[in-house]
C-alpha cells in the first residue's frame, strides 16, 4: 500500500509594495518552487507595510516611495543615507515601522510557516522577532533584491541565511563580519518567462509583429513599476533625433506618464510611439527589443540581461541603485546616457552599428543569471527538508489550518498583479461542504493576520 502524500508546507513570503521588485522576486521564487516540487509548498505572500491591517500613517508613508523617487530623489537619498546607520535605523524601526512587527507576528501565527523569507529590508528584523517570540524553529531567510548596494536593513537582522545577488554585496557582508556560511550568492530571481533562451533576429522580428510593432528597430523605454526616469522627455528626444525607430514606453503604475506619452504619440504618430501601462507580457517586450532604455533598477537589469537585451541606462535612484550602471557598463551589456540628447545620440549610433549592438547583446546574455530563481528555490527546499521530512500525513490541519489533501492545495498565481496587495489562491474542493468549511476557517485566520486573500472555492 502506497504511503500517503505529505501535506503541503506553508511558507511565509514578506514583501513591501514600494516599487515592484519585491513582489516580483517573491512571485518568481514561488513559481520556481512549484515547478521544482509541484504541490509541496503553499507560499503565502504578505505585505506588512501596505496591507489591510496596517495603520493608515504607515500605509501613507510607504506609499510616498514612488512619488518621492520620481519628484524629489534627493529627499529619498537623505532618508536612505541617514537610516543606513544602526542608531537611526533603530529609531525608524521603533517609530514609523513599529506596526510592521505586529503584522508579521500575526501573519506568522496564522499560517505557522515552515520557513519565513523576507524580500523587503524592513521585514527581515520583524520576521526574526516573530519567530523568536513564537518559540518556533522556522528558519528566517533574507533575499536581497538590490543588485550592487545593500542598505544596512538588509544586512543587520539576525536571520539564518542571506541570499545575495552579486559579488559586491557578498563582499559587503564579509566586511560587516558576517560569517561566510550565512550569506549565499545565488543571484536576483526573475520569473520563468524572462529565462528562456534569447531570440534570434528572425524570431525577434516575428514577435514585434505580434505586439503590433511595424518597424524593424524597436526601442523599449521602461521606468520600473513606478514609471520613473523622465520617460516622456526621453521618448520625445528619440523621436526628434533618430529616424526609423519605433518607441514603446512602459509606464507601469504611473497613469500621469501614460496620459502624457499618449498625447505625445498622438502628435508624433502612433505608428512610431505607443504608451502602455502595467503590462503582463513584459518578457515579450524585452525579448524582442533592439534596445531597452530605463533607469538602473535591479529588476529591470536582471530581467533585461536574462532576455539578452542591450541596455541604455539613463538614471538611478540614489542610494540603493548606486553602482548598478557601472555594473552594466563594466560588463559591456550597455551604456549610461543620463541626458535626453545623449540618449538619442547613443541610440542613433547603435542603430547604425549592428556589430556594436550585437556585442552588447552577447555581453547582456553573459551578465544575466536566468537560473537564480531555481537556485534559490532549491536552497529553500534544502533548508525546509529536515523539518518537513518527518511530518505526519495529517499535520496540515493542525499546522496551517489548511487541509492536508492535495484536492485542497492552494496554487499561487505567479503573475499576480503588482498593483494589488493580495495573494490570490484557488482552492478546488471535490468533496463537499465539510472540507470547504475547514478551508474557509483557515482563510479567515489569514485575513485577520493582515494577509488579505481572495479565494475561489469551486466544485470540479
Amino acid at each position: 500500500m502506497a504511503s500517503p502524500e505529505p501535506p503541503p508546507l506553508p511558507l511565509l513570503f514578506l514583501i513591501g509594495d514600494t516599487g515592484g521588485g519585491h513582489r516580483s522576486a517573491a512571485a518568481a521564487v514561488a513559481q520556481a518552487l512549484e515547478h521544482l516540487l509541484p504541490g509541496r509548498f503553499v507560499p503565502v505572500i504578505c505585505d506588512p507595510l501596505r496591507g489591510p491591517d496596517v495603520p493608515r500613517l504607515l500605509r501613507w508613508f510607504a506609499g510616498l516611495y514612488g512619488p518621492c523617487i520620481r519628484l524629489t530623489p534627493w529627499l529619498w537619498w537623505l532618508f536612505w543615507r541617514a537610516s543606513d546607520s544602526p542608531r537611526v535605523l533603530g529609531a525608524v524601526r521603533r517609530t514609523i515601522m513599529a506596526p510592521v512587527y505586529g503584522s508579521v507576528a500575526r501573519a506568522a501565527e496564522a499560517c505557522r510557516p515552515a520557513l519565513i523569507v523576507a524580500f523587503h529590508p524592513m521585514t527581515a528584523d520583524p520576521a526574526v522577532r516573530a519567530r523568536d517570540l513564537a518559540g518556533a524553529l522556522s528558519p528566517v531567510i533574507t533575499v536581497i533584491t538590490d543588485l550592487i548596494t545593500a542598505h544596512l536593513s538588509w544586512r543587520d537582522a539576525a536571520v539564518d541565511r542571506v541570499v545575495v545577488p552579486s559579488a559586491e554585496i557578498a563582499d559587503r557582508c564579509a566586511q560587516d563580519g558576517m560569517g561566510a556560511e550565512r550569506y549565499v550568492p545565488l543571484g536576483l530571481p526573475v520569473a520563468a518567462e524572462f529565462c528562456e533562451p534569447p531570440l534570434g533576429e528572425a524570431e525577434r522580428k516575428e514577435l514585434k509583429r505580434e505586439l503590433g510593432v511595424n518597424g524593424d528597430f524597436l526601442v523599449v523605454l521602461t521606468g520600473g513599476a513606478e514609471g520613473t526616469g523622465g520617460l516622456r522627455r526621453r521618448a520625445a528626444a528619440i523621436l526628434r533625433q533618430v529616424e526609423n525607430v519605433d518607441v514603446a514606453v512602459i509606464c507601469g503604475r504611473n497613469r500621469s506618464l501614460n496620459r502624457r506619452v499618449s498625447r505625445l504619440a498622438g502628435r508624433a504618430g502612433r505608428e512610431r510611439l505607443t504608451a502602455h501601462g502595467f503590462v503582463g507580457n513584459m518578457a515579450d517586450w524585452l525579448r524582442c527589443a533592439d534596445i531597452v532604455v530605463g533607469k538602473a533598477g535591479p529588476g529591470t537589469i536582471a530581467e533585461a540581461t536574462c532576455c539578452g537585451a542591450p541596455l541604455v541606462l539613463t538614471s538611478f535612484v540614489p542610494g540603493q541603485e548606486k553602482g548598478n550602471a557601472e555594473f552594466v557598463t563594466g560588463a559591456g551589456a550597455g551604456v549610461y546616457a543620463p541626458r535626453p540628447r545623449q540618449l538619442a545620440a547613443e541610440i542613433g549610433r547603435l542603430r547604425g552599428d549592428p556589430a556594436a549592438l550585437a556585442a552588447m547583446r552577447d555581453a547582456s546574455v553573459r551578465a544575466g543569471r536566468p537560473g537564480a530563481a531555481a537556485d534559490i528555490a532549491r536552497f529553500l527546499v534544502d533548508l525546509v527538508a529536515p523539518a518537513g521530512a518527518g511530518a505526519p500525513a495529517g499535520a496540515g490541519d493542525e499546522r496551517t489550518g489548511l487541509p492536508g489533501e492535495r484536492a485542497l492545495l492552494p496554487a499561487l498565481v505567479g503573475s499576480a498583479v503588482a498593483g494589488e496587495n493580495t495573494l490570490i489562491l484557488s482552492l478546488t474542493d471535490p468533496a463537499g461542504p465539510a472540507r470547504r468549511a475547514r478551508a474557509s476557517a483557515s482563510l479567515r485566520r489569514l485575513r485577520r493576520s493582515g494577509v488579505l486573500i481572495r479565494a475561489a472555492l469551486r466544485d470540479r
